[in-house]
């Protein structure tokens, strides 16, 4: 008896032990779902844009859109979430050009036409302020606004946070991906998650007002996570709840509409 007990011990030992190693060295397959495009892809819009490619410090190019508009108020910095590419930015960049700013929109790496994969947190934020500063070449931050939609809210708050923009908008955002992955995986310890994305711990270095909108019936990144956000950030800081919405159609949401034109005009 005792030894048919050590077995099944050693034995779930095992699968435990391989079950964990998969998951700390595939990570990245279960949080990013990039859509690849070739790179002889041809974007289309009726909005005036170019293409800008961005150099990595390991030399890898990642690609960009910049929607522009004539006499703009200044410029949105989009990071979208963890899935597709750019091809599905092109509502989202209407948004902000109707309301008369330029646009920039990057693909993290493997993501549409950017080379390379994503295998650091600091990596992809490296990246990312990399965009940043190319950026500002072109525009002065005071009229800069950050903006993190789902899981580049963390990005977001983190470029923020280590920059001055004017503004910090997030759409849906999570309040450590930490405590997404307990909320998901609650038996996996924590210690194995590579991408912490601590949200909670970055807003409370951002200066600059932030505006947080999330729909009240948000499966994927439930609306607690903001309201846990709200009663750590700035007194002055708004939170927008976004009534029945779930965690895609923020762009489309009338309140949302009427909201960001108020804060952006």
């Amino acid at each position: 008896m005792r030894k048919l007990l050590l077995r099944t011990l050693t034995i779930l030992c095992f699968f435990t032990a391989v079950g964990t190693t998969l998951l700390y060295f595939n990570q990245e397959k279960l949080i990013f779902f990039p859509q690849k495009l070739d790179k002889e892809y041809r974007y289309s819009s009726d909005m005036s844009f170019e293409e800008i490619t961005i150099e990595t410090e390991d030399h890898k190019n990642l690609n960009g859109l910049l929607f522009t508009v004539e006499n703009s108020k200044g410029l949105v910095f989009y990071l979208h979430g963890n899935a597709g590419s750019l091809t599905n930015c092109g509502d989202v960049a209407k948004t902000y050009t109707d309301l008369n700013y330029d646009i920039f929109m990057l693909d993290y790496r493997g993501f549409g036409k950017s080379e390379g994969d994503i295998d650091s947190q600091q990596q992809i934020f490296t990246d990312i302020q990399t965009a940043y500063t190319l950026i500002l070449k072109r525009y002065q931050e005071d009229k800069v606004i950050v903006l993190g939609y789902s899981i580049g809210t963390g990005l977001a708050t983190h470029l923020a946070a280590t920059n001055k923009p004017r503004l910090l908008v997030l759409q849906a955002p999570y309040y450590s991906l930490t405590d997404m992955m307990k909320r998901r995986y609650k038996y996996l310890p924590a210690v194995l998650l590579k991408y912490k994305f601590p949200t909670n711990e970055l807003i409370t270095a951002c200066t600059m007002p932030i505006v947080i909108f999330h729909g009240t019936q948000d499966r994927i990144i439930p609306y607690e996570s903001s309201l846990m956000l709200q009663k750590i950030s700035k007194s002055s800081d708004q939170l927008i709840t976004l009534k029945d919405v779930g965690h895609g159609g923020i762009n489309s949401n009338p309140k949302f509409k009427t909201e960001i034109a108020r804060i952006l005009n």
